[in-house]
């Protein structure tokens, strides 16, 4: 019998990457557009460089593309043998985000990486340029709908996905407009909304933005959730549509990334999780790039233990391949009447 739903499982599951092959479903990678179904097993929240000198002091004079390389490929070599795809670059323009590093990268690793628009107003607002301050959020939208329909800075590399950052407690003004800019920069193009958020408050408050701009929650990825201790709270919006994203796995942390993945299992919500990292982060200005952590530590560790715990393989692809096709394939999600 086991074999028998396996088997039905997958045919299933093949029928829905081939549903995704068509051109009405696509995925937006630095290499271009790809079928969805060809996103393959991802880490969907994942950084190369990251420069936290602030936006008023980054710029690509800040590292050399040729040592960021160096460091970087054989990471990516390594999770590539690992049977893994693609990787989602959650690095924000302002912070260290570099399309032509990230071209790089893809030819000399084989995969397939996405990239972002949008704005990170967390810690403070240390990261938003000084017109992010004094545009409006119709303003904002204009230039990262500007990137999504004629790419970034010309390097003709063009954004997956809208990355923004909000502050861990109840939105401020230039969090709203963050939030916004991305309703609306959705609902032009179609790019799925990943919010650094963390807690519940945040997460609730941005959910009702979308709603009232009319975008439904499945075009909204809650990051950090793993950061809410009350798990009736990442349910409760899963419930509702939104991606909830355990993406700073770390092996200290497994007992809880394996209680929340049973605990949607329970709900019938598995088919809603994101399972990542946050790992890599050459670090410009540091010697070396800093301390780079790769990013095998839930092949290694996190997989065993879903499956020592009762999850089966069909669970696991659900979570690492099927789940980022539906959550970063190219869709207005707007609110059902």
């Amino acid at each position: 019998m086991m074999k028998n739903t396996n088997f039905l499982y997958l045919f299933v599951s093949a029928i829905f990457l081939l549903s995704c092959n068509s051109k009405e479903s696509k995925i937006i990678t630095v290499s271009g557009e790809i079928p969805a179904g060809e996103i393959g097993k991802t880490l969907h929240h994942e950084h190369i460089l990251v420069d936290f000198i602030g936006a008023d002091s980054t710029g690509y004079h800040r590292w050399k593309k040729e040592e960021v390389v160096e460091k970087v490929l054989p990471y990516l070599l390594e999770i590539k043998k690992l049977g893994y795809k693609t990787i989602v670059e959650c690095t924000p323009a302002y912070l260290g985000r570099d399309p032509e590093l990230l071209k790089m990268l893809v030819e000399k690793s084989g995969l397939q990486i996405i990239t972002n628009t949008g704005y990170y107003s967390a810690v403070g607002a240390k990261y938003i340029p000084e017109h992010g301050f004094t545009e409006t959020a119709e303003q904002l939208a204009e230039r990262w709908i500007e990137e999504a329909k004629n790419g970034i800075e010309g390097t003709g590399v063009y954004p997956g996905f809208i990355k923004i950052a909000v502050e861990r407690a109840s939105l401020e003004e230039i969090n709203r407009k963050v939030v916004e800019a991305a309703c609306i920069t959705h609902k032009a193009t179609g790019l799925t909304i990943m919010s650094h958020t963390g807690l519940a408050v945040p997460a609730f408050q941005e959910l009702e933005i979308l709603k009232n701009y009319g975008v439904h929650p499945s075009a909204f990825i809650w990051t950090h959730a793993h950061n809410e201790r009350d798990l009736s709270k990442p349910i409760e919006a899963a419930q509702m549509g939104a991606w909830i994203g355990y993406d700073n796995f770390t092996p200290e942390k497994l007992d809880r990334f394996v209680n929340f993945a049973l605990q949607m299992k329970k709900e019938g919500l598995l088919h809603k999780l994101l399972f990542s990292h946050d790992a890599g982060w050459y670090r410009p200005g540091e010697p070396g790039g800093g301390n780079f952590r790769g990013y095998t530590e839930i092949e290694e560790y996190l997989i065993p233990a879903l499956e020592k715990n009762g999850l089966s393989q069909q669970d696991i692809y659900q979570i690492f391949t099927l789940n980022p096709v539906e959550a970063f394939k190219i869709q207005v999600r707007p609110v059902q009447s």
